[in-house]
Formats: C-alpha cells, sequence, structure tokens
C-alpha cells in the first residue's frame, strides 16, 4: 500500500473512532444517559439536567483529553526525533516530573497564586527536568538506555521532593494528590481556555516544523549533511516541547506515557516516513487518551479514578518492552 493512501486511511479512521469517543465520553458518568441520550442533550432546551451535565462538565472534559492528548503525543514525538531515543518522551526525561514539583510548590507555598501563573511556572518546572536528564544522559556518551536511566533518577528524585511538599502541607493538598495521579474529573470550560492557547501555539509551530523534524529523525550526522541548523532547530523543538508538556501539567497533572506510546504506534501504522506523521501522531495521541478517560471512569464506578492509572496500565510494560528491546539491540 502506497504510503499517501496508507496514511490517508488511518486518518479516516482515527477521525471516526475519535468521534464515536467524544460521543460515548459525553454520555458515560454517574448519570449514565446512553449514546443516543448523550448526543441528543447537546440539543435539549438548556434548562435540562441532561444539558447541562453535558456542556458545562462532559463536553468540556472531553476536549480536554482531546487537546492534551494531541500535545503529549506530539511533544513524545519531537522528543524522539531530536535525542535519537525510541524511549524519549515527556515522562521518561523529567519533563513532566519538573512541571509537576514547580505547580505543587505553588499550590503549597502560595496557595493564592492565581491560576494563570500555574502555566509559566511548568514551564519552569519542565525546562529544570528536562536539562537535568540531558546533562547527565550526556555526560560520558549518550545512549538510549543511559537516557532512559538518567531520566528515571531525575523523576524519581523531583517526585520526592514534591512528596516532600504534600507531607508538610497535608491540609493544603487533598486535591493535589488526585491532581498528581493525572486527572481530567472536574474539567471545565476554564480549564479549555487555559490550555487551548498553548497547545494551538505549540502544535502549529510543531507542524510549521515537522519537515526538520523529519530529517532529525534520520540522525544527527544525516540532518547536518542536508544543510539543518541543528542547534537552531533542537532549541525551537525543545520549547515546543516544554509549552505543549507543561502546558498539560499545569491543567491536568502529569499524565504519563501518551507520548512513548504514540509516535511508535504512529510509525507502526504508517511506516517511517510520512508527510502526516506529526498530524496523525496528535490525533492518536487525542485518540488514546480520550478513550483512556472512559476506561478511568469504570475503574471504580460510579466514582471518578485519574486517566494516569489507565495510561500507566498501558504505557509501563511498552516502557519495558522498550527498554529491553534495545538492550538486546546493544
Amino acid at each position: 500500500m502506497q504510503g499517501a493512501s496508507k496514511a490517508g486511511i488511518v486518518l479516516a479512521a482515527g477521525m471516526l473512532l475519535l468521534i464515536f469517543g467524544l460521543v460515548v465520553s459525553i454520555s458515560v458518568g454517574w448519570t449514565d444517559m446512553g449514546v443516543v441520550s448523550g448526543v441528543k442533550s447537546l440539543f435539549a432546551p438548556s434548562t435540562s439536567q441532561e444539558h447541562l451535565i453535558v456542556t458545562t462538565l462532559r463536553l468540556p472534559r472531553a476536549l480536554l483529553a482531546v487537546i492534551i492528548g494531541a500535545g503529549l503525543g506530539v511533544a513524545g514525538a519531537i522528543m524522539q526525533a531530536m535525542t535519537g531515543n525510541p524511549l524519549a518522551s515527556p515522562q521518561t526525561f523529567g519533563v513532566n516530573a519538573g512541571a509537576s514539583m514547580a505547580v505543587v510548590a505553588a499550590l503549597v507555598l502560595l496557595p493564592h497564586l492565581p491560576v494563570p501563573f500555574l502555566a509559566p511556572l511548568a514551564f519552569g518546572g519542565a525546562v529544570m527536568g528536562g536539562f537535568a536528564v540531558y546533562y547527565l544522559g550526556a555526560a560520558g556518551g549518550m545512549t538510549p538506555v543511559k537516557l532512559a536511566l538518567a531520566g528515571t533518577a531525575v523523576h524519581l528524585f523531583l517526585a520526592s521532593i514534591t512528596e516532600a511538599f504534600i507531607l508538610f502541607h497535608q491540609h493544603s493538598t487533598d486535591q493535589v494528590l488526585f491532581w498528581l495521579a493525572g486527572s481530567l474529573d472536574g474539567a471545565d470550560w476554564t480549564d479549555v481556555n487555559r490550555v487551548l492557547p498553548w497547545s494551538i501555539g505549540g502544535l502549529v509551530a510543531a507542524f510549521f516544523m515537522a519537515r526538520s523534524i523529519g530529517i532529525m529523525r534520520m540522525g544527527e550526522d544525516v540532518a547536518k549533511n542536508l544543510g539543518q541548523h541543528v542547534i537552531r532547530v533542537r532549541t525551537i523543538c525543545g520549547i515546543i516541547v516544554i509549552v505543549l508538556a507543561g502546558s498539560a501539567v499545569a491543567v491536568a497533572g502529569p499524565i504519563g506515557f501518551i507520548g512513548l506510546m504514540v509516535p511508535h504506534l504512529t510509525r507502526l501504522l504508517l511506516g517511517r516516513e510520512s508527510q502526516l506523521y506529526l498530524p496523525i501522531t496528535a490525533l492518536l495521541g487525542a485518540l488514546l487518551l480520550v478513550y483512556a478517560d472512559v476506561l478511568a471512569r469504570f475503574i471504580a464506578y460510579p466514582y471518578e479514578s485519574p486517566v494516569g492509572i489507565v495510561t500507566a496500565f498501558l504505557g509501563a510494560p511498552f516502557f519495558l518492552y522498550l527498554v529491553g528491546k534495545e538492550r538486546r539491540a546493544s
């Protein structure tokens, strides 16, 4: 099958599955409406209970899953291309952990800090975590497994600091514990409006850099021979990753493994070369998080569970598989 036709089929099938997932997402919850009733409630009178539930709670939650899933998927694809490391993702490279620590520290130490300031703080934490992993992993020669080990060490270190904030300020961190697992529960239109500008900006910039990212996936030496300014491309792409991952953490907490799994799934479906690699990665990231959020509602139904539980359940074995694969290849 030709690459273009294969990408078109994947894109069309992904869009249909995403639409179905959104319909299911707005239909399932504490008040179970059924798929047909869930769709009808969108067009019901604004005073009806079903309409209010769907439009004020479930619809923004579903859209937030789309936005964050797309952003995390693209962030992971960029990180894997820039480092040449199939294990790279915001989770494994300390980006999520750094952003989480910064946000938790702000919530504990500055409880009256305006919510819009959380995103810049998350960006700063993401920079700190990502730089620490890159610095440790590059010392003495960079390898995929070494970067993964550095990422694990930095993640655990930053997570321990985050837990220390929680332990010493338990009276102000009840909601933080739920958020730290990665949660879309309680999302509203304010959350969508907070993350949307950053995500759109990051995704547009990523698509604009798609050609350079595709060349970087071939390796640094090939990129240089093809005239790429490697340092500039990596700097721009690093900023994009920080914006996409940091804004996601600021709103929904550190949802893990989306950025790790989705790029591999895209390459499995499309092969290594495709002009639609990043758009389809964004689509699959959105698709995965929407369905994971639906599954999370059944873990302790009818009570809510963090979506991060589902992504970790899927992603942790996948991560171990990749680590084993890299060790066998080295």
